[in-house]
């Protein structure tokens, strides 16, 4: 076994929004080092107000939400990283490395740190594809969405309008009409890619399509907002205007899975990252979780993919029970027995740390909180 010039993980994790910090945190309670790689907080960080979480006031944003969940990670022993990811390679390619080389399997090189891990996570989202509107862009979150399960509730009884030109556009335009019955769908000039029988459906449906341009976005000045301002609304080609509470751009997503691709992992027509039940990849040892794999958009199904994942690590990685073609190697080699108990040191006597603050809250420390 060769001496590390690098940390080295049993788990790492590319990318700090729900997926991940949930992964990290199971990992991590579960008695497994584990490090996180995070440098912009991530789309969710984004975003005004948390929705869909049980719970949770909508008065937390999801940088509160992000802030919270690296105190957690950290809390319990995981290392944080607030640094970008350039490259995740595999160690046992090199050509040096033997069979009974015990080292990590991957290394993962940042702009600023270099760790070796057994396994890594890929929880790295997807961008939004954002129309070409000018000024449309400063309202998002406020007046401006990419999720109806998230914000169609925040625009009911109202004006909206879904802008695009897709079977998508359409599909969630006739759907807000659950929500509100003045829906508007904005083609901005371009022609329609849905098909006659989409079409034949938006005909049944009382819905105002737009064919004219849409030129720029305006606030609603009635608004009294000490931070960004709301949209008011937006101004057309032919100069007319329309006042909206808001509404939804449908212009698809872009997977951010280049890293996984470079690592060899299968990815989707769609570009999404291939996993299985267990969120595995195609590689061994390497998991996608949240967004990156399905696009759902949704904090909750994020949350849940990063459990199902820490609980396959842990299944994969922890050293008791011994399978049988493990005992029955130690009886007929010298192999040394494997260490007891099978978490690190240092983790297990952070795992006392937090007993004892459990246990005596008095020897609790108010949180530093973080910027």
């Amino acid at each position: 076994m060769r001496e590390h010039s690098t940390p080295a993980y049993d788990v790492a994790v590319v990318g700090g929004g729900p997926a991940g910090m949930t992964t990290a945190l199971y990992t991590t309670r579960l008695g497994h080092r584990t490090a996180v790689f995070e440098t912009e907080g991530g789309r969710h960080a984004t975003v005004s107000h948390v929705h869909n979480m049980l719970g949770v006031s909508e008065d937390v944003s999801g940088h509160e939400l992000a802030t919270h969940a690296v105190d957690q990670f950290e809390h319990y022993g995981g290392d944080f990283y607030p640094d970008a990811v350039e490259s995740v390679s595999r160690v046992d390619d090199a050509p040096d490395r033997d069979e009974s080389d015990d080292e990590p399997r991957f290394r993962v090189e940042a702009a600023h740190a270099t760790v070796e891990a057994d396994r890594i996570v890929f929880a790295t989202g997807f961008r939004d594809r954002s129309p070409d509107v000018p000024e449309l862009e400063r309202f998002t979150g406020r007046g401006l969405h990419y999720c109806l399960h998230c914000d169609a509730y925040t625009l009911g009884d109202g004006p909206v309008f879904v802008l695009g030109h897709t079977e998508s556009a359409a599909h969630v335009a006739m759907t807000m009409l659950n929500f509100t019955a003045d829906v508007d769908l904005l083609l901005d000039g371009r022609e329609p890619e849905w098909d006659a029988e989409t079409d034949a459906l938006l005909d049944a449906h009382p819905i105002d399509r737009i064919d004219t341009a849409v030129v720029s976005a305006y606030e609603d000045e009635t608004i009294d907002s000490d931070e960004q301002p709301w949209l008011g609304g937006l101004s057309f080609g032919d100069g007319t205007e329309r006042d909206y509470l808001g509404g939804f751009a449908m212009y698809g997503s872009s997977y951010n899975a280049d890293l996984a691709a470079e690592l060899g992992c299968d990815l989707g027509d769609d570009g999404a990252i291939d996993v299985d039940d267990r969120r595995e990849t195609s590689v061994d040892g390497v998991y996608a979780v949240g967004d990156v794999t399905h696009g759902q958009n949704q904090t909750t199904i994020a949350i849940g993919d990063g459990a199902y994942a820490g609980l396959a690590i842990h299944k994969d990685l922890r050293p008791f029970p011994k399978s049988i073609e493990t005992v029955e190697n130690e009886a007929t080699t010298e192999d040394a027995p494997t260490r007891v108990p099978g978490s690190p040191p240092d983790l297990r006597a952070q795992m006392r740390r937090v007993r004892e603050l459990q246990t005596h809250p008095g020897l609790r420390e108010p949180s530093p909180g973080r910027d």
